[in-house]
């Protein structure tokens, strides 16, 4: 730039020094460089439902939608998701002062902790966490406090006595995942319950990112934390049409909560993006009022393709944790002679032609994620058969 000297001060504030470019564009890139299967980044290889797309389609040529909607939200879709909570888990909500329309979960996360959090207050938020969390937190001024989820029967647990332990007087917040990402942990009703008492207790609030709460599978059943007791006026809850419909790239998301938390969410998320997805909103208002046989069919289909990756992955020699929801498969690389699961993923394309995301970018101990690599199973059933093949060759 033009008139820096070398005394400059850095351009990027020190809240965000950490953080570079994300490891789902390096390795999607890595999967475009090398004509790879692209199994790390979340978004699926086939698109949602015909009639959703086109409603979409519909709203855009009615011009519905394509100038400034309004800011919380189209009431149509402010009241679709109210009638989804309403249905789905019991959960009433005023659609005119409870519900919030979001750029997707990621605005929701961050206008949600920008707008709760004073610099020096305290997250506890589970670990391995989604690569945002640590972002907005920064972005906040706040502090995270990992409660590390660990490999426990086949699976990944949250330890409630290390989760009370991290909890202080400077804690002003809860930042729980589930169905969590990347370890497809679902929190059953007793870690729930558990979680909801400390908030009560310690007069905490709670953010909790529920956007894969329809891809559960076998006998796991997701329960939002603001069912439990004492947590509805205490709840951020943040929904997204991404993953349950398959339009990741219509950035569709959502909060419910008590209308001061909405309120103080709204205060932030108008000077982000103030509005966004104008046609998309109708078009998911609609995909919201499917009938249950299509939530039904989407958890067989993504369960089937779990258990397909999941054997391929054990058949190459991986250690495979069997997810309860999400549409992630966690692995370890130790029985493959491997420990540092980064590096293996920046090889593994030149390897074996299949991309995978390293968990221990998702840990601030990043010794205690480096043999986790994660991969996504929301692809094409053939395109997961090719990938299993590929992974044989290691």
């Amino acid at each position: 730039m033009t008139g820096m000297t070398s005394s400059a001060r850095p351009l990027l504030n020190r809240r965000l020094a950490g953080f570079g470019t994300t490891i789902f564009a390096e390795m999607s890139a890595l999967a475009v460089r090398t004509g790879s299967i692209n199994l790390g980044q979340g978004f699926p290889d086939t698109d949602g439902p015909e009639e959703i797309r086109e409603a979409a389609a519909r709203a855009l040529l009615e011009g519905r939608g394509n100038q400034y909607p309004p800011g919380p939200g189209i009431p149509e879709l402010r009241t679709a998701i109210a009638d989804h909570q309403r249905r789905r888990y019991g959960l009433d909500h005023d659609p005119d002062t409870e519900v919030l329309v979001t750029a997707g979960a990621t605005e929701a996360i961050a206008a949600a902790l920008l707008a709760l959090l004073e610099p020096g207050d305290e997250v506890v938020a589970l670990e391995p966490y989604y690569d945002s969390y640590a972002a907005c937190i920064a972005m906040a001024g706040g502090t995270r406090v990992p409660v590390t989820l660990r490999p426990d029967g086949g699976a990944f647990r949250l330890d409630l006595d290390e989760l009370r332990a991290a909890v202080t007087d400077r804690t002003r917040l809860l930042l729980i995942n589930t169905p969590h990402n990347p370890t497809g942990t679902v929190l059953t009703r007793e870690e729930l319950s558990a979680v909801a008492e400390l908030a009560v207790e310690r007069d905490l609030l709670v953010v909790t990112d529920e956007v894969y709460e329809h891809l559960v599978f076998d006998d796991a059943v997701h329960l939002p934390l603001a069912t439990f007791p004492g947590m509805r006026e205490r709840t951020v809850t943040i929904g997204s049409a991404g993953k349950t419909f398959s339009f990741t790239g219509w950035k569709v998301g959502w909060v419910t909560a008590a209308p001061e938390l909405v309120t103080a969410v709204r205060s932030v998320k108008q000077f982000l993006t103030y509005v966004s997805s104008g046609p998309f909103q109708y078009a998911v208002a609609e995909a919201l009022a499917l009938p249950d046989t299509y939530f039904s069919e989407l958890r067989a289909s993504m369960a089937a393709k779990r258990d397909l990756l999941a054997a391929g992955l054990a058949d190459a020699g991986f250690e495979v944790f069997r997810p309860a929801g999400t549409y992630f498969v966690t692995t370890d690389i130790r029985p493959l002679g491997e420990k540092d699961g980064l590096a293996f993923c920046r090889a593994l394309p030149e390897r074996a032609g299949v991309v995978a995301v390293p968990n221990a970018v998702f840990y601030d101990d990043q010794d205690a994620g480096a043999p986790f690599v994660r991969f996504a199973f929301c692809k094409r059933e053939e395109v997961l058969r090719e990938a299993a093949e590929r992974l044989r060759r290691l």
